[in-house]
């Protein structure tokens, strides 16, 4: 007996023409990934207290906070501030300070902002208090970058050994066109960028590098089961055959996020919805940036046979 899933997402049988579709694809995320730069230079990350230093006051009202009154009685107390913003529930607020010249500096402020606050609304509770100098920013921004950067050059390597050159060049191309756009949208939503989006930033690497493996393992198999057909056609077909596994997926991983973007508070809604933003691009770009850029690579040198191999079945057959 041969048991069938209670829901099929789409019927075993698809045939969607999705190369047809390649030169807009490709057009499409240039121009995003393009303007991704562009706003990464202008006006830039939000960069958090860990990449940028500083300090962050923590603390909780009776009752909400009126903005307004905290940072009135936060000039009056001569306090400078780098922003002034909710944190999690109405009645959390978030003090940000820039980076002190040293501790007695920072013990300072951190006492006028406690002061101010009392002031402004009697009875607010500090809850934390958070300080990065520059040099420890610095050094951390630096790891950052170059977590992301060993990361692709790792999944260059595994692809490249575990695939054709043609399949690791595409995949490298998709995955640094991924985080681009990832990063324009951080500068687009203004979340802090520090240890927790480089954390998000390589877990949509990971999973858009799984969701390619899975297509490109079906191509590889499929140019050696298939040795007459067209690598276009061909590249249509394992993405048809894959399709359910990976909008099946897609969706799963989605779901799972979207609770922790619109509950989970200050601390993990950024992380959620970069990943929400990155399972989306990364499911895209898997057929309309990978595939066709295997096949603009691969056309002349995978299927360099194609021919051959069809003239030679015709004259055995004859």
């Amino acid at each position: 007996m041969t048991f069938r899933p209670l829901l099929r997402i789409l019927p075993d049988n698809t045939r969607i023409r999705f190369m047809r579709g390649r030169y807009l694809g490709l057009l499409v995320s240039a121009v995003l990934s393009t303007a991704s730069i562009i706003l990464f230079f202008h006006p830039g990350l939000n960069l958090g207290i860990d990449f940028a230093g500083g300090v962050i006051v923590e603390a909780r009202t009776p009752a909400p906070a009126d903005f307004g009154k905290i940072r009135a009685a936060l000039a009056a107390e001569g306090v400078r501030t780098s922003g002034v913003q909710r944190f999690g529930n109405a009645d959390t607020v978030a003090v940000r300070l820039d980076a002190q010249p040293s501790s007695a500096a920072t013990d300072l402020m951190v006492t006028k902002v406690q002061t101010a606050l009392q002031h402004a609304e009697p009875g607010t509770k500090i809850l934390a208090t958070s300080a990065v100098g520059p040099s420890v920013s610095a050094q951390l921004f630096r790891s950052g970058m170059l977590a992301l950067g060993l990361s692709m050059l790792m999944i260059l390597v595994y692809i490249w050994f575990r695939f054709e050159w043609e399949f690791a060049v595409g995949a490298v191309v998709t995955l640094t066109l991924d985080i681009t756009k990832a990063i324009g949208f951080l500068v687009l939503t203004r979340f802090d960028f520090d240890l927790v989006m480089i954390g998000a930033l390589l877990t949509i690497l990971g999973y858009s590098t799984n969701d390619k493996v899975v297509v490109y393992d079906r191509m590889r198999e499929n140019l050696r089961k298939y040795k007459t057909m067209p690598l276009r056609d061909l590249i249509d077909l394992s993405i048809n055959e894959t399709l359910n596994r990976t909008i099946g997926t897609s969706m799963t991983v989605f779901l799972a996020a979207l609770p922790l973007a619109l509950f989970g508070g200050s601390t993990l809604s950024g992380f959620a919805w970069v990943m929400l933003f990155g399972i989306v691009v990364g499911t895209s770009s898997s057929i309309y940036i990978a595939a066709p850029i295997l096949l603009l690579l691969g056309e002349g040198r995978l299927r360099r046979d194609a021919g051959t191999t069809a003239k030679a079945a015709k004259a055995a057959g004859s």
